[in-house]
């Protein structure tokens, strides 16, 4: 199976991607690990701050060492020179917050898979020509699920994940699994500045536990 496949699969068995950054490496280090120790085995590092790269290395040696079937993933790629720089650090999976087809095309060539961020249906239908599997709804705070709802049946077949506006309640998380969504993307109101600042190592355990168990249960 391709590289591309495993990491759409995990994803979709996982039913969310979390996603974060953090500048300091030692901080980002240990929220991957509680994660992994919550159930975690796919999620996003964005590409958000200078440390990015380098803080990514640290986590991709950790990950084979410690978290071998871990996905990592990197997120806030938006050029071909920041597609390639990740990749050759070992990023398993390419999210970027538009569509630049060049990235696509780099993904492609290593057999990545690459979920390029959509806001309207001609976005969605460019992202599928130029072969995104999964497609990130992008504000999705702004978009919402009946944005999904609405489009669906125009993109019969395709996979969406929405990213921004997505809660941590049963309510949030099964109305866009309703709408329509194979996943969905827990940024901040997972991984909060309060959670990251402070090291509320614990407090993420446990509500990683709990989204992982509302999103199974509305999937």
């Amino acid at each position: 199976m391709s590289k591309k496949q495993t990491a759409l699969d995990a994803i979709l068995i996982q039913g969310t991607l979390p996603l974060f950054f953090y500048p300091n490496a030692e901080v980002s280090l240990e929220i991957t690990r509680t994660l992994y120790k919550a159930g975690v085995r796919v999620f996003e590092y964005t590409n958000r701050g200078a440390a990015a790269l380098a803080n990514f290395k640290i986590l991709k040696k950790a990950q084979l060492s410690e978290m071998p079937d871990l996905h990592l993933g990197i997120g806030t790629i938006k050029s071909a020179e920041e597609a390639e720089a990740f990749i050759a650090a070992g990023a398993d999976f390419i999210v970027s917050p538009i569509i630049n087809p060049a990235v696509g095309k780099i993904a492609a060539e290593h057999q990545l898979l690459w979920i390029p961020g959509c806001m309207t249906p001609t976005e969605i239908y460019t992202a599928q020509q130029h072969g995104a599997a999964l497609i990130k709804i992008f504000p999705a705070n702004i978009l919402g699920p009946e944005f999904v709802s609405s489009i669906r049946d125009l993109f019969a077949g395709q996979l969406f994940i929405p990213t921004g506006g997505v809660d941590l309640n049963i309510n949030s998380i099964s109305t866009w699994f309703k709408a329509g969504v194979c996943a969905v993307g827990m940024g901040s109101k997972l991984i909060s500045k309060n959670v990251l600042d402070n090291k509320l190592y614990d407090q993420l355990y446990n509500d990683t536990i709990t989204l992982l168990e509302m999103v199974q249960a509305s999937k």
